[in-house]
């Protein structure tokens, strides 16, 4: 492992982590966003996903971050694949592996900053860098918030208001979450905030609508078996209706 990573991360377990699963590419893209200041420590891993590790890292005022490093090895690059093609922001990404997984963390970073313009509860996007991307962390007081699946509403009509929310607003910038369930929503103290946009497509997406639809039939099915009985028809008038006070 290269030496200014002893600078960088500080446990002897994190360390294995990083010499185990990324490459050295990995490791210089991140050495290369810590040297703009964009974060001073990487202290732990808060996720592992299919796609990505998340870590949680502190800036020089002891704030702190989520980086999220895209295995390039290891993804399922052809799952993928057709959240990227269809997508005019893409055109023209190789089909390698890599080439995929640049090209979906950028993705993310560009989804996450429609999210943000359109005020939607996600994480703020700070940067990303090839297969790297920082961003706002969740949670209360250095506790990664625990997704839904883990942590259950207390207030489940509270729970459907926001999802009603998160997907008027998404869509009133153009975007469908394209995997939204209780396995990527947070639930950071009763509030809802949805991760993991990456897959996200424009609202001209050639699939768009199915997505969407498969979206809401998600919630509405979390909803209905946790005891707010919703059909998916009910939501999605909920949502056009919210959306129609957007704009």
């Amino acid at each position: 492992m290269p030496k200014f990573f002893d600078e960088i991360i500080k446990e002897e377990s994190l360390k294995k982590v990083f010499e185990k699963v990324f490459s050295g590419r990995t490791l210089q893209t991140l050495h290369k966003l810590a040297s703009k200041g964009l974060f001073r420590e990487v202290e732990f891993q808060i996720n592992d996903g299919k796609e990505a590790h998340v870590f949680r890292a502190t800036d020089a005022s002891g704030n702190f971050l989520a980086v999220k490093i895209y295995k390039i090895e290891t993804s399922e690059f052809n799952a993928m694949a057709q959240y990227i093609e269809g997508d005019r922001r893409f055109l023209g990404v190789k089909k390698d592996k890599r080439s995929i997984v640049l090209a979906w963390a950028k993705k993310e970073f560009k989804n996450l900053q429609l999210l943000a313009d359109a005020k939607a509860n996600a994480p703020f996007p700070i940067a990303f860098r090839e297969n790297v991307l920082v961003m706002e962390f969740i949670g209360k007081n250095g506790e990664a918030a625990p997704a839904v699946k883990d942590r259950p509403p207390k207030d489940l009509k509270a729970f459907r208001n926001a999802m009603v929310e998160f997907f008027a607003r998404a869509y009133s910038r153009g975007l469908v979450h394209a995997d939204l369930s209780e396995y990527n929503v947070l639930n950071n103290g009763e509030n809802f905030v949805v991760i993991d946009v990456g897959q996200g497509v424009l609202t001209s997406h050639p699939n768009a609508g199915e997505f969407f639809e498969r979206d809401v039939q998600n919630i509405a099915s979390y909803l209905s078996k946790h005891g707010e009985s919703v059909s998916a028809a009910e939501l999605t008038a909920e949502i056009r209706q919210r959306l129609e006070s957007l704009r």
